[in-house]
């Protein structure tokens, strides 16, 4: 990885910016994204005290145009893309019958159009360099979770289309992976948006006994290097996926149970 450029959408914290270390622990030059300017220039100036390669740009995923200039600032300051890592995500937690729809919609276009605007600008430049696109994705795009409807329908959304873009990239050198972390400790959680589009404000998860950020980040720099094409992370990410194929209907009783026991749940 040394001297390849990544962008990393979504990487003042959490995964994003773990990402970013890893990568350019390893050499790699970074362009981090991110729609707090206070936060993201915390996180840049904690990077390079590590003596990490990085520059931050301010930028909104949901926003096509955004998308464009972080590209064209790529290609500015580095002179090429080899890898596009899609982290930029936000959550949500209320049963269907509850939520403004509005939500739903705000989740859609972050989680699912966020990685199309960001891909498509990208991928002229990564086509050139033979690179990697990557989509952050979840467990919840396997196998729907009680209470997360548009979080789980965008995850589905972008398994999906990361399926499409990796068969029509097949022939073309562009490697496409599609990683799902499970419940990693961050703050994607405390961020989640309730029924009514408010911040849910603390994790109603044991945010300690979760995988790290960090742990995450490295299981993603590996499969990038080994250009694998799916990550599945920890043994309940791993359970919940094949139980779901093999026995749906016993996989709904379990996922209901163990969503049930989450503080303040939106199920019982």
């Amino acid at each position: 990885m040394k001297d390849k450029v990544v962008i990393i959408t979504g990487g003042s914290s959490g995964i994003g910016k773990a990402l970013a270390e890893v990568f350019g622990k390893n050499g790699s030059k970074i362009l981090i994204t991110g729609r707090n300017k206070s936060d993201l220039d915390a996180a840049v100036g904690e990077l390079k005290a590590k003596q990490i390669q990085v520059s931050g740009f301010v930028a909104d995923v949901s926003r096509q145009e955004d998308n464009t200039r972080m590209a064209d600032e790529a290609i500015r300051l580095y002179g090429a893309i080899d890898i596009l890592i899609n982290n930029a995500g936000i959550s949500m937690r209320a049963l269907f019958e509850e939520v403004d729809l509005d939500v739903v919609k705000k989740v859609m276009d972050i989680n699912f159009y966020g990685v199309l605007y960001a891909t498509q600008a990208c991928m002229p430049h990564i086509l050139k360099s033979k690179g990697s696109i990557i989509g952050v994705s979840s467990i919840a795009g396997f196998r729907g979770l009680p209470g997360r409807t548009g979080y789980s329908a965008s995850k589905f959304a972008l398994n999906g289309f990361l399926e499409v873009l990796r068969t029509e990239m097949l022939y073309r050198g562009v490697h496409v992976m599609t990683a799902c972390p499970g419940f990693t400790a961050s703050n994607i959680r405390k961020r989640a948006l309730t029924k009514d589009g408010s911040a849910q404000g603390e994790s109603p998860r044991a945010e300690e006994k979760m995988m790290t950020s960090e742990e995450c980040a490295q299981h993603i720099y590996n499969a990038t290097l080994k250009r694998k094409n799916f990550l599945i992370l920890t043994t309940q990410g791993k359970l919940a996926v094949w139980v779901n194929k093999l026995f749906p209907r016993l996989a709904d009783k379990l996922v209901y149970k163990t969503m049930a026991k989450e503080a303040n749940a939106p199920i019982r």
